[in-house]
Order: structure tokens, then sequence, then C-alpha cells
């Protein structure tokens, strides 16, 4: 099986350039979604504890089996440790055997944010060119990159807690946008087209209230991702056209956990099937409240495999026994050694 380390998929991005990669992951998932019915799925299964959260989350066609392990630590980042890592694995559905065993932390943010551009292109204006960020962390800078792949984004206004986090984000994109670093929530929301929260916190917030969104803009919501965690006060999710990725999985993770009675309007492989119309009106406030789905996880790593095939990328590691005989697997552990 092939094995995928930091390191390849750093070579991998060199090769393929950021932006391309981007783009070609968006393609991916689009037309992952737009399989919606082809695929085995399931909420993921999550273990809490106190300090946070372990998860593996599947996903399957006829074609290829996926799956993720995850964890989501938010008091990581206080010890010098990640609050979110992952491992990815694709196997050939048709025998079980391994194809690929990926990192996946840094998949997971380029697939996260991937799926943020998808839907801003059917729910945010099409002429959006100021984006907010609120959280400034792990995720901002590949969030600001994969939306500048389907917006004009020209202006980015940004807001954290840790004014160590905005540094960083201002010295990652010097470039990429015209940046404004705010001192508050509603500084950052001041004229936005686009409105991105990604906090760590795992508690009931509210960042996000009635009447602190210009009208027109469109917010994509990805820190409410587990029971207990939310971001937006819930009578704004009453003044929005919502669109989520997995209805029975966003009732227990995501914004909609405190408000389960607000009308969602679609799941968005509806949006991308063309069963259901994304934004309506330019004045209208727009939500995709996301919590991360297996499907996203599915699509980049089918993209890399190929793509790793492709340009040949990876290491053949021996973790699946290959005996003479498949019946005498014991032979394996006292075959005489190959000269």
């Amino acid at each position: 099986m092939r094995l995928i380390t930091i390191s390849h998929l750093k070579q991998l991005i060199r090769e393929t350039g950021m932006d391309h990669f981007l783009r070609q992951n968006l393609a991916s998932l689009e037309a992952a979604f737009g399989r919606w019915d082809e695929f085995r799925k399931s909420p993921r299964h999550a273990t809490h504890y106190p300090q946070g959260v372990i998860e593996l989350m599947p996903c399957a066609d006829e074609e290829f089996y996926s799956f993720k392990y995850v964890n989501g630590h938010p008091k990581n980042t206080a010890a010098g440790r990640l609050s979110v890592v992952a491992l990815g694995m694709l196997a050939n559905a048709r025998n079980g055997y391994p194809l690929m065993l990926s990192e996946m932390t840094l998949l997971t943010a380029i697939r996260t944010a991937s799926t943020t551009a998808l839907g801003a292109k059917y729910l945010a204006r099409p002429e959006s060119r100021h984006l907010a960020l609120i959280g400034t962390g792990a995720q901002a800078e590949f969030q600001l990159l994969a939306l500048r792949q389907v917006l004009p984004i020209e202006q980015v206004s940004y807001f954290d807690t840790d004014p160590r986090a905005m540094g960083k984000f201002a010295r990652n994109m010097a470039g990429y946008a015209t940046l404004i670093p705010c001192n508050s929530i509603d500084a950052a929301l001041t004229d936005s087209d686009v409105v991105v929260t990604a906090t760590a916190a795992r508690q009931h917030n509210r960042l996000l209230g009635p009447g602190m969104i210009p009208p027109g803009s469109h917010i994509h919501a990805m820190g409410g991702d587990c029971p207990g965690k939310t971001e937006l006060d819930p009578a704004l999710l009453a003044q929005c056209r919502i669109v989520v990725e997995y209805l029975p999985q966003s009732l227990e993770e995501g914004e909609i956990q405190l408000a389960k009675e607000t009308p969602v309007h679609a799941e968005l492989w509806e949006l991308v099937n063309g069963d259901k119309p994304g934004r309506q009106d330019p004045g209208e406030l727009t939500l995709f409240d996301s919590v991360g789905f297996a499907l996203e996880d599915f699509a980049i790593l089918q993209l890399v495999y190929q793509l790793a095939c492709d340009l040949n990328i990876g290491e053949e590691v021996d973790l699946i026994p290959s005996p003479a005989d498949p019946k005498d697997l014991y032979r394996v552990l006292f075959s005489p050694p190959s000269p």
C-alpha cells in the first residue's frame, strides 16, 4: 500500500501548485456531492471526553472505502500541540485491500476550506469581495485561499482573541488580499460580503446575532462541529436560508442543534444537483451550517491517491502480508528472508 507522509504531501503540492490543487479538490468535492445517492453514508462515530473528542468518519461507494481518524482537543494549543490531528485511509471496496494511508491533518484543513468554497459558490453573491474572518487559527489561511477560487475576494477583515494568531495570519497571507486587522467582531463585520466563523472553544457561543450581519451576506459557520459547541445566536438562524451537509449529523453537531425547529432549506448535494436553488435574492442572508462530513474526506483522499500514482509520489510500505498460499498466513512469520 502507498504511504503519504507530510513530506510527500509537500512534494505533491509543490508539483501541482496550491491554487491548482485547490481547484482540483473543489472539482472532486463537487462531483462527489453530485452523486450523493451512490455513497454509503452515516454520521461519524464520536467518543467524547471532558477534554475533547476522537472520531472515526467512514464513507464508501462501490469502488472505494475511506475513513478518517480525527480528534478535536481545543486546549492542546496551550501545550504546543495541534488541536486537530488526523490520519486517513483509502481502500479497494471490491477486495477490501487498503490502497493508501495518508496524513490527514493538512488535508482536513484543505478539504474543509474547499467545502467552504463550494457552499459559497451556491450561496454567496457572485460579486462578493469582502471576507470577514472570525477566528484566525489553523484553518484561516486555507479558508481565504479556497474562497479566492470561487469569489473575487479583495479585502479581508479579521479578528481573533489571540493577537499572535492574528499576527501569523497577516504574515502568511500578505499579498493575497488587503488585510484589515480588527479589535472586535463588530468591526470585522462592517461591510462584509462573506463571514466565516472558525473558533475552537467547545461551548455555546453567540459570536453573531440578529442585526450584526450586513444584508445580503453569506455566513459560513464551521466552528460548531460537535454537541455542545455552537457560534451563532439561534435567533439569527431564523433570519437565514440554511444549508447543511448531512441533516442527521448537523442536527446533533451543527448550529441547528439549539434550534432544531428552524427550517433547513437544503442539504448541499441538492444545490449541486439543481434539485433546490441556492441564493434566490441579493438581499437575503444565507448560512452554510458546516460541521464536516466524511464525503469530503473521501473526495480528497481519492484525489490524492490519483495524483500520487500519476506523479509517483509516496512510499510503498509492507503493511499487508502477501503469502504464496493465502491460506498459509503462519508461514509469513517464519519464511526465510528474501536474498
